[in-house]
C-alpha cells in the first residue's frame, strides 16, 4: 500500500548534511517527495510503500548525520500525490525555531585533502564541508542558507557550484563551501596595516616569525589569537609583558596528540574531548616525563595544569604543521575586553601586542572564543562555554515563556528560551569595560534577533548595579530578580532536566543575598515554587570590600580579627600578617575595629582565599581564583586519607550555620608546628566536604546539587560527590552548563519559569 508522510524534524540539523541525506536515503529507498529546511526545522514529505516509509522514518533516526541532534520528530499522514522524484526544496522563512549549530572542528575527509598535493584544495586554509567548519560565527538569520551568512560576497566557482549540486558529494548545500578559486583568501599586515605576503606565502612568512620570537595576531574562526613560541621563555615574556598578564595560565595549540602526550598526563576521556567536534581547551596535567625541548615556564607559571587544545581549522593545522611546535594561543584581546573579531578593529587594539597579523577575508559575524572544559571521574565539566558549544540549547523537563536573561557580572553569558529550549550564549566575559559592555548588548540583540525573539518577561541579578540588571530593566516589560546563588541552583537542576525539590550548595565568590549582604557560602532548600536558604558559611569581615577580592589576606585577617582583639600580635610570623606593612597594619585594622568598608560575607570563596593566605601560597591575586586555584594544587600533593579538621554546625535563628572557627584554630596549631602544607590543604578540603555531608543529613532533602565556581576544584567536587552518594544522597553535578557565573543567564530563566523566589529577608 503506497502512503505518504510530512515529517517535521526538529534540533541541531541544518547546517550538518541533514537535506542530503534525507535525499539519499529517499533515493536508496525508492521514495518520492521532497525535503527542506524552515524555520522550525527539516520538513520532509516522502511517500512509498508502507514497509519503505516505516525504514525511512526509522533510519532518519538510526543513520543521521554525526554531528545532527535530533530533539524530536512529529509524523503526520497525508494525502498521496503519486509524484515520481525526491527533490530538495527552497527554504522557507517564518520565526525561527531551528538550532543554530556551533563551529565544528575540521574533518578528517578535508584534511586528507588539505594535506594532497594532487587536490585543489591543496594547502587552502579555508576547506570545509556539511561535516564540519564555521556556523554560528558566520550566519546572519535562520534558515541556514549560504545568503544568510557572511560567505555570501564569496561567488562559488563552477567546481566549486557542482559540488554543492550534487546530491552524492559530502559538500552538497555546504553553504561555507569554497576554494583557492573563488573563497577567501590569507593576508600578512604589517602593524600599520601594509601587506607584506599574499596566501600561503603569509602563513609562512607567520611561520617564520614565531620562530623568532614574534607575536603573530591571527585570525581564525570566532577571533584573534595571539601567538607565540611557547618553547621560547622570551617570545612568552613578550606576551606577559604586553598584556600585563603576570600569571594567569596561557593556552597552547599543539600540532598533534603525539605532541601533547610528550607534555602532558592525557586520560583515554581527555585524548576523545581534544580530538571533538567541539575541540575546546581541556586542562590536563603537566607530564613528569620531560622533554628534550621543555615549555616556558612561563606558560603556567606554579601551576600542574596545562590548558590545551589540538588545531581545529585548517588554518590553524597549516600553522602548526609548518612549525612543528606548541604555541601559545591566547584570546587577541585587552585583558576585560572582548576578542577581536575584524582586522581593521584588531590593527588599532592589538597593535602594541602583536608584531604583525596574519589575517583573512571571512568576514566573523559574532566573536566565540575557546571553550574550555576539564575531566573529572570520566565526565566532561565545561568552564567557558563557547565555540562548539554555544550556541545549542539546553533542554528543559517543561515548557517555557519567551523569557530572556542577562546573567551576570562576571563570566557573562546571555540567554533566551523557547519551547522546551534554553538557548545560552557564548562566553562574552566580565562587564568591567565599555568594550565588553559593548559586546554585551551586541550578543544580546544577535540571539534576540537570530530567534526573533519577542520575550514576554526578562529575568537579571538581584544584584542593583550591574550593568546586565540596567539593561534588562531597559525593556520596560515585566522583570524578575533572581537571587545569584539561586541561579546556580537552578542551572544546576535545568542541566539535570530536574523538577521538584531539591537542596542546592551553591559556593562561589560573592553574590548579593535578598539581605543586601555578601552570600558566597549558601546551601539554599528548593521546593513548592519557593527557595529557602536553609544553612550557610558564618560570616566575617572583608577589610577594603572589593580589594580584599583581590587579596587574599585580607580575608584571611577579616577571619582572624573576628577570633582575636589583636592578629597582629597574636601571629606576627604567620604569613598573613607578614604580608602588611606596618603603615598598612595601622590602616587595615582602623578599618576593621570600626568595620569601615568591610562588609560581612559568607563566602566559600573567601574561605578558600583566607587559608592560602595563612599557609603562605598567595597574598595578593592577578585573576579570578587564583589563590583557591593554588590551594588546590598544594592540597593535592597529599593523601586523600591525611585527616580533617573540626567545624561546627550551629543551630541559630532556624537556620544552619557552618562555625569556621575550630577549623581555623586548628589549622593555625597545625602552622605552628610545622605540619607541611598539602597536608593542612587537604585537610581544609576534607573539612568542608564532611560539612556539606553534614548540613545534607541535618536538612534530609535526598536529591542534592552541588553548584557555584567553588565545585570546579575536582577535590572538592569529586570529594562531596562520592560521600553524597555513600551517604545515601542522589548529588547532582553540572554537566552542559558551567558551574560559576557563565551558567547563571540560564539559571534566571529557568528560576523564573518555574516561579522559584528566594524568600525575602532570608
Amino acid at each position: 500500500m503506497r502512503v505518504r508522510k510530512n515529517i517535521t524534524i526538529r534540533g541541531a540539523v541544518q547546517g550538518v548534511g541533514f537535506r542530503p541525506f534525507v535525499y539519499r536515503l529517499a533515493g536508496i529507498l525508492n521514495i518520492s517527495g521532497w525535503v527542506l529546511n524552515s524555520p522550525v526545522g527539516v520538513i520532509i514529505e516522502a511517500e512509498g510503500e508502507s514497509a519503505s516509509i516505516d525504514e525511512f522514518a526509522a533510519r532518519l533516526l538510526t543513520d543521521n548525520p554525526p554531528i545532527s541532534i535530533i530533539r524530536d520528530i512529529e509524523i503526520v499522514d497525508v494525502p498521496v500525490k503519486q509524484d515520481c522524484e525526491f527533490t530538495i526544496r527552497e527554504s522557507l522563512g517564518g520565526k525561527a525555531e531551528a538550532f543554530i549549530l556551533p563551529e565544528i572542528a575540521t574533518c578528517a575527509d578535508c584534511m586528507a585533502e588539505v594535506n594532497d598535493a594532487n587536490n585543489r584544495r591543496y594547502r587552502y586554509p579555508f576547506t570545509n564541508c556539511t561535516n564540519c567548519g564555521p556556523r554560528y560565527s558566520i550566519i546572519e538569520s535562520l534558515p541556514y542558507d549560504r545568503e544568510r551568512t557572511s560567505m555570501k560576497t564569496f561567488e562559488m566557482c563552477p567546481s566549486c557550484r557542482a559540488e554543492y549540486e550534487d546530491p552524492a558529494d559530502r559538500r552538497f548545500h555546504a553553504q561555507p563551501n569554497a576554494c583557492p578559486d573563488c573563497g577567501p583568501h590569507l593576508e600578512l599586515w604589517a602593524r600599520d596595516g601594509t601587506p607584506a605576503a599574499f596566501r600561503y606565502d603569509a602563513l609562512i612568512e607567520a611561520v617564520e616569525s614565531i620562530r623568532r620570537g614574534k607575536v603573530v595576531a591571527v585570525k581564525g574562526l570566532g577571533g584573534f589569537h595571539l601567538m607565540a613560541d611557547a618553547l621560547a621563555d622570551a617570545a612568552v615574556g613578550i606576551l606577559r609583558k604586553r598584556k600585563s598578564r603576570k600569571a594567569k595560565p596561557f593556552a597552547l595549540m599543539f600540532p598533534d596528540m603525539k605532541q601533547i602526550r610528550k607534555y602532558c598526563e592525557v586520560s583515554s576521556a581527555e585524548e576523545e574531548l581534544l580530538k571533538s567536534p567541539q575541540s575546546p581547551i581541556v586542562l590536563m596535567k603537566k607530564s613528569q616525563k620531560g622533554c628534550t625541548k621543555p615549555l616556558s615556564g612561563l606558560v603556567a607559571p606554579q601551576n600542574p595544569y596545562l590548558g590545551v587544545m589540538l588545531p581545529y581549522t585548517p588554518l590553524h593545522h597549516l600553522l602548526l604543521q609548518e612549525l612543528g611546535a606548541p604555541v601559545v594561543a591566547t584570546s587577541g584581546n585587552l585583558s576585560n575586553e572582548p576578542i577581536c573579531i575584524d582586522e581593521f578593529e584588531a590593527l588599532d587594539r592589538l597593535s602594541e601586542l602583536a608584531d604583525i597579523f596574519l589575517i583573512h577575508n571571512r568576514p566573523i559575524l559574532r566573536h566565540v572564543d575557546d571553550s574550555i572544559a576539564r575531566i573529572s571521574e570520566g565526565e566532561v565539566m565545561i568552564m567557558r562555554r563557547a565555540r562548539g558549544y554555544a550556541p545549542l540549547p539546553v533542554h528543559s523537563p517543561m515548557p517555557l515563556d519567551e523569557i530572556l536573561a542577562g546573567g551576570a557580572h562576571l563570566k557573562n553569558t546571555v540567554a533566551v528560551s523557547r519551547g522546551s529550549n534554553v538557548f545560552i550564549s557564548q562566553h562574552i566575559g566580565d562587564l568591567e569595560t565599555p568594550q565588553a559592555a559593548k559586546a554585551f548588548g551586541e550578543v544580546l540583540g544577535s540571539l534576540e534577533n537570530l530567534y526573533d525573539t519577542k520575550p514576554l518577561r526578562v529575568a537579571c541579578d538581584l544584584h542593583p548595579d550591574y550593568i546586565s540588571t540596567a539593561r534588562m530593566e531597559a525593556y520596560g516589560i515585566p522583570i524578575t530578580r533572581v537571587q545569584h546563588h539561586l541561579a546556580h541552583v537552578c542551572s544546576c537542576m535545568l542541566d539535570n532536566e530536574l523538577e521538584g525539590s531539591v537542596l542546592g550548595v551553591s559556593w562561589d565568590g560573592t553574590g548579593y543575598g535578598t539581605d543586601s549582604t555578601v552570600w558566597g557560602g549558601e546551601f539554599i532548600t528548593v521546593g513548592n515554587g519557593s527557595a529557602v536558604r536553609s544553612a550557610h558559611i558564618r560570616t566575617f569581615l572583608l577589610p577594603g570590600g572589593e580589594a580584599a577580592v583581590k587579596e587574599p589576606r585580607r580575608s584571611a585577617l577579616g577571619i582572624l580579627s573576628d577570633m582575636f582583639e589583636d592578629p597582629f600580635g597574636e601571629f606576627p610570623e604567620l604569613p598573613t600578617m607578614e604580608a602588611f606593612t606596618s603603615a598598612e597594619q595601622l590602616n587595615v585594622m582602623k578599618m576593621i575595629k570600626k568595620e569601615i568598608n568591610s562588609p560581612r560575607t559568607s563566602s566559600a570563596g573567601r574561605l578558600f582565599d583566607a587559608v592560602a593566605s595563612m599557609l603562605g601560597i598567595c597574598q595578593k591575586i592577578e585573576f579570578e581564583g587564583q589563590a583557591a586555584i593554588a590551594l588546590e594544587y598544594v592540597a593535592a600533593q597529599a593523601p586523600p586519607d591525611s585527616g580533617c579538621y573540626t567545624i561546627e554546625i550551629k543551630h541559630i535563628d532556624s537556620i544552619e550555620i557552618l562555625d569556621w572557627e575550630p577549623l581555623v584554630r586548628e589549622i593555625l596549631s597545625d602552622i605552628h608546628s610545622g605540619v607541611h602544607s598539602p597536608v593542612i590543604a587537604r585537610r581544609f578540603h576534607n573539612t568542608l566536604i564532611e560539612s556539606i555531608i553534614g548540613i545534607a543529613v541535618r536538612i534530609a532533602e535526598k536529591r542534592v546539587i552541588l553548584t557555584g565556581g567553588c565545585f570546579q576544584n575536582l577535590l572538592l567536587l569529586e570529594g562531596a560527590y562520592k560521600g553524597l552518594e555513600e551517604s545515601g544522597f542522589q548529588p547532582f553535578r553540572h554537566r552542559l552548563i558551567p558551574p560559576n557565573d557563565g551558567g547563571i543567564a540560564a539559571g534566571q530563566i529557568y528560576a523564573t519559569a518555574c516561579g522559584i523566589q528566594m524568600k525575602t529577608g532570608e
